[in-house]
């Protein structure tokens, strides 16, 4: 005999507003970008900003920059909430283009986003959405929302 599934268990998709706004909440999220020369993915994480129903960043050149302009690019940003247990996730899919025209890049520049790295992030992308999704769910139980930290390794 199985036991029924309860609310608890069910994963719930996120309607596209919702998803909207917790990628609004967010801090930092994760630019997934397959390099011409390379046969893997490779993720990067990125602090951002939503503008005009698009993610923006910042970057310098190099592979997140050279993997995503003008290609298809995944971003995903989750969250946790421990006091109901619940978890979110939502994963932006889209194309990456730089900002260049005059007006936009002057848009993009009043933006409060700055980069957290010491290094010039001089180059301001925006991903243009195709697909967003979204979906939240309740963690397993009390002992696994609440194990200790890792310790740091010496």
């Amino acid at each position: 005999m199985s036991a029924k599934p309860n609310q608890q268990d069910a994963t719930v998709r996120l309607g596209v507003s919702e998803s909207w706004g917790l990628l609004r909440e967010a801090v930092v999220g994760r630019l997934a970008v397959v390099p011409l020369d390379q046969p893997y993915p490779e993720i990067f994480p990125v602090n951002y900003l939503v503008d005009h129903g698009s993610v923006v960043f910042r970057t310098a050149p190099g592979t997140k920059l050279s993997a995503a302009l003008d290609r298809p690019v995944a971003f995903e940003v989750d969250g946790y909430d421990p006091a109901t247990g619940q978890a979110w996730s939502v994963v932006v899919k889209g194309t990456a283009r730089e900002v260049k025209d005059l007006y936009e890049v002057l848009d993009a520049l009043n933006l409060p986003l700055f980069p957290w790295h010491a290094a010039p992030k001089p180059r301001i992308i925006r991903i243009e959405p195709d697909q967003i999704t979204g979906r939240r769910f309740h963690v397993l139980d009390t002992p696994a929302r609440h194990m200790p930290k890792r310790a740091s390794p010496e």
